[in-house]
């Protein structure tokens, strides 16, 4: 059951990760995302999963599936910032004229390796940004992204590598925007998610960089049912655990987690009152990050200087009733 199958999603190829718990769907050639996680333990999708009848909408907006990248995430006012000298102008394609969840949508990676092991199964894929020419006019210094994608039982790891190849310091941040189902029934679950304070946004839904009391969110300190509940909400996690678990009733859930040395905030995001899906999504720089009136400490932005290569990791751990 510790092996890579190939499969395909309207006639793009897959790449299916199989354990005895869990079978996940990588699709490479339309922006790397993992589109489908599937609990064979407890015979449901895990994901909000893209059917082959919404390619069109899929094309348009890959990120309302699966676990899709948002390189860099978040909202950027007017798409434009100036960093090391360089000056930055990504598309304005939201509200207001300004830009919303970066460059990096359905660009097609390569598969670079796969591993079958005793324990496991692996895939690895690679994009060099230069490339693509509508991804250089907007962010004009080359980087290699490489992701390794690995299943051990019920544990999917994603590693994440970012490898400079220009000459001059720029801005990274990635974020994932991953979408947990939640079945119609938000009243059976609980999120618990350590966080220490809320991030502002003005009226355009940019983040004004003040920071705000939990308030009522306190709750998720502790556990709070997503009955009733709507987000669009930025997190500040602080020196608490990068650490969210999504729990059924019956004990039933999840465990997300990323690498603590870069990751520094959560989106929660519900799409309206939850009822189908939640989103908990780990950001390693703040919306807005260039702009913003706090220090890198705060954002999260990483500075990634010529020849630098940074890596970080997210993990996936399901939960399984005693």
């Amino acid at each position: 059951m510790k092996k890579v199958t190939k499969g395909q999603w309207n006639g793009y190829d897959t790449y299916i990760l199989n354990s005895r718990e869990l079978e996940v769907t990588l699709l490479p050639r339309l922006g790397n995302n993992v589109i489908s996680i599937w609990d064979h333990i407890e015979q449901r999708h895990v994901l909000r999963r893209p059917e082959e009848s919404e390619l069109d909408f899929y094309l348009q907006k890959p990120y309302h599936f699966g676990i899709p990248m948002l390189i860099p995430p978040g909202r950027i006012r007017k798409g434009h910032f100036t960093y090391a000298g360089q000056e930055y102008q990504f598309d304005r394609n939201t509200a207001n004229d300004n830009h919303i969840h970066g460059l990096h949508r359905t660009q097609s990676w390569c598969v670079s390796d796969i591993e079958e092991d005793d324990e496991g199964c692996a895939v690895t894929t690679e994009f060099i940004t230069s490339d693509d020419p509508n991804w250089m006019r907007q962010f004009p210094v080359p980087l290699k992204l490489e992701m390794t994608l690995r299943l051990q039982g019920s544990s999917l790891k994603q590693t994440f590598k970012v490898t400079h190849l220009g000459d001059k310091p720029a801005p990274f941040g990635l974020g994932l925007h991953t979408w947990f189902l939640l079945d119609g029934k938000p009243e059976d679950w609980t999120l618990k998610l350590p966080v220490s304070a809320i991030y502002s946004s003005n009226e355009e839904l940019i983040t004004t960089g003040d920071i705000v009391p939990l308030g009522e969110l306190d709750q998720l300190n502790t556990g709070m049912n997503l009955q009733g509940t709507n987000f669009d909400t930025m997190l500040q996690i602080g020196d608490k655990p990068v650490s969210a678990e999504l729990l059924r009733k019956d004990g039933y859930g999840l465990h997300y987690s990323a690498d603590p040395a870069y990751f520094k905030h959560w989106v929660l995001y519900t799409k309206g009152d939850a009822d189908q899906f939640l989103c908990i999504e780990p950001y390693t720089w703040l919306p807005d990050a260039p702009n913003s009136k706090h220090p890198a400490s705060v954002t999260g932005l990483i500075d990634l200087q010529p020849e630098q290569t940074v890596e970080f990791y997210v993990n996936l751990d399901m939960i399984y009733p005693s």
